[in-house]
C-alpha cells in the first residue's frame, strides 16, 4: 500500500496507525510514504518514528504535484493489488483482508471498493457514503453509474496493479483525476464491491481551501472531466449521463460553497464556487440555492455590524 503525502503531517501519524495495526507481514504487504517535498514537518522522522523499520520512504527531487506523485506511487508499487491511501485519510481494521478476499471470490474484477464514512478533522464522523448494495457483489457494468458521479474515494479502492498498467495514468488535473480513472478502468472491468464500512475520508479545512478551489480551477477540471468520461460512453447514452453528472456536481459543488462559508468564512472562494457551479449547470433549483448562498456573503457584514451595534 502507498501513502502519497504533501503537507499532511498532522494526520499522517492516523493514517500510518490505522495501516499498521493490521499489517500481515512485508511478505504481504508493502507499506510505503511518498512525499512530494513536504514542508510542514520533517516525513522522514515521522516514518521512521511510526514504522520502526517497516515502513518505505522515498522524498521527490522537486515537488511533483498531486498526479504525478500518485503516478510515483503506481511506479514504486511492487504487489498485486495497489491501495493509494491519502495521508489524511484512515482505514479500519479488517479494511486489506476484506478487499483481498472480494477479490479471491470475484477474480474476474479489475478492483474491490468498500463503502466509506466522511470524518472532520478530529475524527469525527460527519455522514456516510451511500451504500451501493445490502450484500457483496461484483458490478459488471459500473461504467453508466460511475459516469454520473464518483462512487469510490481513493482510501476505500485497491486495485490489481497489472490494471493500472493496462488502463495508464491518471489524467492531468488536479481536481477529479480520480473519478476520471475509476470510470475509465470501469469501461474495461467489474467491479467487487462490500457495504462494509472499512474506510475513512476526511474532510477538513486544508482540502477545501487549495488555490484551485479558491479560483474555481476545480469547476473547470471536473467539466474537463466529465466531457473525458462522455467518451467512454456509447453515444445513445452520452448526452443523458453527461447532463446528469453536470447537474449532481454543480448541485455538489454549491453545497461545497456552503460548507466552505460555514467554516471560513471565505468570500472569495465562496463566490469562485458559486459562479463556477452555475456555469456548469443552471435550473430552478440551482439558482434558489445559489441565491441563499450569495444572501449569506452578502448579508454578513451587515449582521457583523449590528451584532457589534448591539454589543
Amino acid at each position: 500500500m502507498m501513502i502519497p503525502v504533501y503537507n499532511s503531517a498532522t494526520f499522517l501519524k492516523e493514517a500510518l496507525q490505522s495501516v499498521l495495526a493490521q499489517d500481515p507481514g512485508e511478505d504481504v504487504m508493502q507499506i510505503q510514504v511518498v512525499d512530494d517535498c513536504s514542508t510542514d514537518a520533517d516525513i522522514r522522522q515521522i516514518v521512521e518514528d511510526m514504522g520502526r523499520g517497516r515502513v518505505e520512504y522515498f522524498r521527490q527531487s522537486q515537488n511533483m504535484g498531486s498526479v504525478r506523485n500518485f503516478e510515483t506511487c503506481l511506479n514504486h508499487s511492487r504487489g498485486k493489488l495497489v491501495h493509494l491511501l491519502h495521508a489524511d485519510d484512515k482505514v479500519k481494521p479488517g479494511f486489506y483482508t476484506k478487499l483481498a478476499s472480494l477479490l479471491d471470490r470475484f477474480p474476474q474484477a479489475g478492483a474491490a471498493f468498500c463503502n466509506y464514512e466522511y470524518i472532520d478533522s478530529e475524527g469525527k464522523v460527519l455522514y456516510y457514503n451511500t451504500i451501493e448494495s445490502r450484500e457483496d457483489r461484483l458490478f459488471n457494468d459500473h461504467l453508466f453509474s460511475m459516469a454520473e458521479r464518483c462512487h469510490v474515494q481513493y482510501v476505500s479502492i485497491a486495485v490489481k496493479r497489472e490494471v493500472y498498467e493496462k488502463t495508464g495514468g491518471f489524467f492531468g488535473v488536479i481536481y477529479g483525476e480520480d473519478w476520471e480513472m475509476w470510470a475509465r478502468i470501469a469501461k474495461d472491468y467489474s467491479f467487487a464491491y462490500t457495504p462494509e464500512t472499512l474506510a475513512e475520508y476526511r474532510i477538513h479545512d486544508t482540502n477545501i481551501s487549495t488555490a484551485s478551489f479558491k479560483t474555481g480551477q476545480n469547476i473547470r477540471d471536473i467539466s474537463k472531466v466529465i466531457d473525458q468520461i462522455g467518451t467512454y460512453l456509447p453515444a445513445r447514452v452520452r448526452k443523458n449521463i453527461t447532463r446528469k453528472a453536470r447537474r449532481h456536481y454543480a448541485r455538489y459543488l454549491l453545497s461545497t460553497s456552503e460548507f466552505i462559508w460555514h467554516v471560513s468564512r471565505d468570500k472569495k472562494t465562496v463566490l469562485a464556487q458559486v459562479s463556477g457551479a452555475l456555469k456548469m449547470y443552471k435550473d430552478a433549483f440551482m439558482l434558489m440555492k445559489a441565491a441563499k448562498v450569495y444572501a449569506k456573503v452578502w448579508l454578513h457584514p451587515l449582521r457583523k455590524l449590528i451584532g457589534n451595534v448591539k454589543d
